[in-house]
């Protein structure tokens, strides 16, 4: 069985999800935090929306600078309207798919850095980036943001069965 075989499945399910979650962000409340240091419900959509945009260089590339000497540093998305998150959340999801769909399995292996300022930050095997670095932050940020859902009356939605709310 290839890598693709054994994670699409579970990244379609936990993109779906995602998706669901990303469909109930309150535009009124995208200011809103819990706490002062805490970001925003806005930042945290975002953000989500832009994690698997990473999937695509992280199977392609073998380092990322997020702020590269003498470079711009990289920058979260800051998208105001449901609508604009949902299509680049959409545009990062198809293209992080094709990724997974055509990377060799043999190169799942290959060493992968993040960097800052040509600092490495942390290294991985490629298929580790893919499970750690990005499904698993960003179910991590999900789950804050439905935190925050559940603080300001927005229904969340069922992702692994139904919430509370349905």
């Amino acid at each position: 069985m290839s890598y693709a075989d054994v994670l699409l499945p579970e990244f379609d399910a936990e993109m779906a999800s995602t998706r669901k979650v990303l469909e109930r962000v309150p535009e009124d409340k995208w200011d809103w935090k819990c706490h002062p240091k805490s970001h925003t419900i806005g930042w945290n959509a975002n953000h989500i929306a832009e994690i698997p945009g990473w999937v695509a260089g992280s199977l392609q590339f073998t380092e990322w600078d997020v702020s590269p000497v003498g470079g711009e540093p990289y920058r979260t998305p800051t998208y105001r309207t449901r609508q604009e998150l949902l299509a680049f959340f959409d545009k990062n999801v198809a293209e992080a798919r094709t990724a997974i769909q055509t990377v060799k399995d043999e190169d799942l292996g290959v060493a992968w850095s993040l960097k800052s300022a040509g600092q490495t930050i942390l290294t991985m095997p490629r298929a580790a980036v893919v499970r750690t670095f990005v499904m698993n932050h960003l179910i991590h940020h999900r789950a804050i943001l439905t935190v925050y859902f559940r603080l300001n009356d927005v229904p969340v939605p069922g992702m692994y069965g139904p919430s509370g709310d349905e």
